[in-house]
């Protein structure tokens, strides 16, 4: 299994870009794949169990397109649960029917069907995602998406000799849908993860796993680009290479101002392209490239440990390629910041800053149509009568919610309820716009925390400049939470500690060049502020991107309506759409 999870390392090749652009026209070619889903073994920590795959891959394949290309996918669903995929990042114009995340834009794939998600990839270029988007299948089911320039157009830096996927992911022994299914069951947080893993494998730090190790082998002197991915389901991650910085040069598919750092943060749902620069000469050494998680919660609630990979370099001296890679050679260990490292995170993202130039401009909405304050974080329900649950006491069971709100999953999805004017009875459009109860967000938490349950829309007219901030609170704990926006980018143009001033804090905005993201992370006892045009019609989810919290209702959605012209319009739905 260690060798099947090399083969999807295979490279961007010469011949691979020739393949890529056999197809094209003028205007971007079409880029065909089919996705069979189905379950095979896998042994991991010198345990097996059977895991939901895509084409037998872990992770599953690449999906490679140019800007302007025209991504078709054929899932063909022969596991024995509900699927569906999501695109993560892609900007989906007028084609909401292929976002993905079931019961918002498309009922599930049911075992033994199929469903083509068609979309273009408009405007964008760098690394995206796929995954499931049900249940807690993409703890498996998840793989990466490599946009390139259109034919002919440079990168706006100096082209890497390499390009490299390395995507996080999170390993349990056990199966994750009976995880999870447990936990809702009975009220409490759900079994911790046992491993990190790198590009599948979870590496030499973890009981019987050294042989399952991704090894990164480099040349001195060259240049390779890190496509980076956090895959995780439940934790935001460090990530460092001993005696080696990392330039930042592209996050969530959107090109930032170059920051070279010793160590990034990258949360669940976030991406990053990093230009590695390896010594210029043969050192005579090898080095470990760590991640390890970045959490405030209480200790017992996250996975407490560190994956290995191991970065190798080739010896020019060696005439016998097979041992160019000495084993027997110094091991160095980079430092990560300490788990609750709160400032360090903070710094970090600060840092970050959109391109900004005539090429690459920052779009950022200057004037505001409509302003939202949303709370995000836990609370509780009531435990059944005469039950006992194992939520924050024996009377409660653990939940999330949006402005008190938490939301229900509908048994039919949003968008063709929304496009078929039949929503009565599956969603209404009254979502808070405000917290009902003000409190004191990051202060003393309120006696009760119980929050409501609910299916409700912000609905929005087609081209509202939006700006939201998303206060995080200290409700049961404070934490960070990164909150994921579907179909759109927003830039991120404020953040801090403590409770939003709506008086003193837009002052200190960033109007400029703020970063462009599609996952942001609400800092723990914190707030952020973004900002987005309303410009794609369709039902958008928009959820914490830790899939435990989203499990508790940590999620809601916005409703834009089509405009008045033929292309601010969402498209009918395709024939195949599955249904429910």
């Amino acid at each position: 299994m260690a060798a099947a999870a090399y083969c999807f390392l295979l490279q961007l090749t010469a011949a691979a870009l020739v393949a890529l652009s056999a197809t094209k026209v003028a205007e971007g070619a079409t880029v065909e794949y089919q996705f069979d889903v189905a379950t095979m073994n896998v042994t991991r920590l010198c345990s097996s169990k059977s895991i939901v795959t895509v084409n037998g891959q872990f992770p599953g394949p690449t999906v490679f397109a140019r800007e302007g290309d025209l991504v078709v996918v054929r899932v063909v669903n022969k596991a024995q649960y509900n699927m569906s995929i999501h695109w993560h990042g892609v900007r989906q114009l007028r084609s909401g029917w292929a976002d993905g995340p079931a019961y918002i834009t498309q009922c599930p794939i049911q075992p033994g069907q199929s469903y083509v998600y068609k979309y273009t990839i408009s405007g964008q270029r760098g690394t995206l995602w796929w995954h499931a988007h049900i249940s807690w299948l993409r703890a498996t089911v998840y793989g990466p998406i490599v946009i390139l320039p259109k034919l002919g157009v440079p990168y706006p830096f100096a082209a890497p000799d390499k390009e490299v996927p390395v995507i996080f992911g999170e390993w349990w022994k056990a199966d994750t849908e009976a995880v999870i299914s447990q936990a809702m069951q009975t009220g409490g947080g759900p079994n911790v993860s046992d491993a990190f893993t790198i590009n599948g494998l979870p590496g030499p730090l973890y009981n019987c796993s050294a042989k399952d190790t991704f090894k990164l082998k480099v040349k001195p002197g060259k240049t390779y680009m890190l496509r980076i991915i956090n895959a995780a389901l439940n934790d935001e991650l460090f990530f460092s290479i001993a005696g080696h910085q990392l330039t930042i040069v592209d996050v969530d598919a959107v090109y930032v101002k170059p920051v070279t750092v010793d160590t990034l943060l990258i949360t669940p749902g976030q991406t990053s392209n990093v230009l590695l620069t390896a010594k210029p000469a043969y050192p005579g050494a090898t080095y470990y490239m760590l991640a390890a998680p970045y959490s405030t919660a209480a200790s017992g609630t996250f996975d407490n440990t560190t994956v290995a990979g191991i970065l190798e370099y080739e010896d020019p001296s060696s005439s016998n390629p097979s041992a160019a890679f000495n084993r027997n050679l110094p091991l160095f260990r980079p430092t990560l910041p300490k788990i609750n490292d709160t400032s360090f995170v903070s710094n970090f993202t600060a840092r970050l800053r959109s391109l900004a130039t005539e090429e690459y401009p920052a779009q950022v909405p200057q004037e505001v149509d409509r302003r939202f304050f949303f709370t995000v974080g836990l609370g509780t329900h009531p435990c059944a009568v005469n039950g006992t649950c194992q939520g924050p006491n024996n009377n409660s069971r653990f939940a999330a919610a949006v402005n008190n709100v938490s939301f229900v999953l509908p048994s039919t999805a949003l968008l063709q309820s929304h496009f078929t004017g039949m929503s009565e009875g599956v969603y209404s459009s009254n979502f808070p716009v405000v917290p009902a109860s003000p409190f004191n967000y990051t202060g003393t938490p309120p006696n009760n925390t119980n929050v409501s349950n609910g299916t409700r829309l912000v609905v929005l007219s087609y081209g509202t400049a939006v700006e939201l901030v998303m206060q995080g609170t200290s409700v049961l704990t404070a934490e960070s939470h990164p909150f994921h926006l579907h179909g759109f980018n927003f830039f991120v143009v404020g953040q801090g500690f403590g409770n939003f001033d709506p008086a003193k804090d837009p002052a200190k905005y960033n109007l400029v060049d703020p970063v462009e993201r599609n996952t942001v992370g609400v800092p723990a006892a914190g707030w952020v502020a973004i900002r987005f045009r309303a410009d794609n019609p369709g039902v958008w989810f928009m959820h914490c991107h830790l899939e435990v919290h989203v499990s508790w209702g940590l999620k809601m959605a916005w409703l834009v309506q089509d405009g008045s012209l033929p292309d601010q319009k969402l498209l009918p739905p395709p024939s195949d759409l599955p249904k429910c």
